[in-house]
């Protein structure tokens, strides 16, 4: 029986929901470093550039690859099994690029972490609905985006501050998903079926319906998707948007990032609160605003002050926006497919970070980043007023029941 009041198995679990997070930004300071490092290596500086940024990027498409895979696997075989070799796995790929010379060996270890997240994010994310519910469950998603944050955080400071030794050094972070994987095979216990709703673990306000909620799918998925297209701008834009803007240090680039990152710890810890008051359709428009405003900010910026006031606006609708999808989907899906669910929200996810830079590269080469960063921002101020006038067709559409 698992024991999910336990502070060894939730800090278990919070740890682990922290290396997603690490798994593409971390190494982002690192990035002018690199186009300079293989300049001779590639010659062509529009493909050393795309090849490069796939660095940050090409993680998330083999997350999109693996998170339906690593959904059935929980959904069939079981959550602590997948995350324990996952989180090992995760160690071995991402601290490849401490020792490899050759941009094509290095983007091979990124794809392999891809996959290693997918299943860490995947068993994370539907342990903490399977030990969880209704109050209990919106305050611990709330607090694992949090934590999420805060490692972020630290991993982009500690992140910025390595590459600006050298840009192979960030690699090395990733190392801390193997004392992760110990605490798991410690402190996580397998649920068993009928342990997913326990009575004494908060009573579901948000009933599961036993027949596959679309509306709610359609909704969550695309606007993930959506969120993380402009959500990657920050990571793998926002180095080279900062050197063309004040010639920022790799440190300061680092300490940016992790300024967003933090903001949106701080909005996604006040989630559980929030959501007694408010209803998952409410939320939208304050994330989309928010993000909009921010991004806003970002595009008019002359100074590194000015964008950090942007990237903190941005990080607070951020916060709010993976806590209230998740347990907005775990709370409409029946329990026999939420791993399931759940990878298709990684999916989403990751494919949105994905395609970010395929989608805003045209923008930026005739707009430049300033211009792209405006013009993203504006668009989602769109998106959040379209849900503020039309909150209650989106209400029926989803059918949705929050207290």
């Amino acid at each position: 029986m698992p024991n999910p009041n336990s502070w060894t198995t939730k800090l278990t679990l919070l740890l682990a929901s922290s290396l997603t997070v690490m798994s593409g930004a971390t190494v982002s300071p690192s990035l002018p470093a690199m186009q300079q490092q293989f300049e001779s290596a590639i010659a062509d500086a529009d493909l050393r550039t795309t090849l490069v940024k796939l660095v940050i990027t090409l993680p998330a498409l083999f997350i999109v690859i693996g998170s339906p895979i690593a959904g059935s696997i929980v959904d069939k075989f079981g959550r602590k099994p997948l995350l324990l070799i996952t989180a090992i796995l995760y160690g071995f790929a991402g601290s490849s690029g401490l020792f490899l010379e050759s941009l094509p060996a290095i983007l091979v270890g990124r794809a392999v972490l891809g996959l290693a997240v997918a299943g860490v994010m995947v068993s994370a994310t539907t342990l903490i609905a399977d030990y969880y519910s209704g109050p209990a469950r919106a305050a611990f998603m709330g607090l694992q985006s949090g934590f999420m944050g805060l490692g972020g955080v630290v991993f982009l400071t500690l992140g910025g501050a390595l590459a600006q030794q050298n840009w192979h050094y960030p690699f090395g972070i990733y190392l801390f998903a193997w004392p992760i994987a110990l605490l798991v095979l410690a402190f996580i216990v397998e649920p068993e079926r009928s342990d997913y709703r326990q009575p004494n673990m908060g009573s579901e306000t948000d009933l599961t319906s036993q027949s596959t909620p679309v509306g709610v799918m359609v909704i969550v998925y695309g606007l993930t998707t959506l969120s993380q297209i402009a959500f990657y701008l920050i990571p793998v834009q926002l180095p080279f948007f900062l050197d063309s803007l004040v010639k920022a240090l790799p440190s300061q680039s680092g300490m940016a990032i992790a300024l967003c990152t933090l903001f949106s710890a701080i909005a996604s810890v006040t989630y559980g609160k929030l959501k007694q008051r408010m209803e998952f359709v409410t939320f939208l428009p304050a994330i989309f605003g928010l993000m909009g405003i921010g991004y806003l900010l970002i595009g008019q910026s002359s100074t590194w002050l000015q964008v950090l006031a942007g990237l903190a606006i941005a990080g607070m609708g951020l916060g709010i926006l993976m806590p209230n999808m998740s347990v907005w989907l775990s709370s409409a899906v029946p329990d026999t497919m939420r791993g399931r669910a759940l990878g298709g929200l990684s999916t989403s996810m990751f494919l949105g970070q994905f395609l970010s830079p395929i989608v805003t590269q045209p923008l930026t080469k005739s707009m430049g980043l300033g211009g792209t960063y405006a013009l993203v921002g504006g668009g989602l101020v769109i998106v959040a007023l379209g849900f503020a006038i039309f909150k209650s067709q989106v209400r029926n559409l989803t059918r949705s029941r929050a207290t």
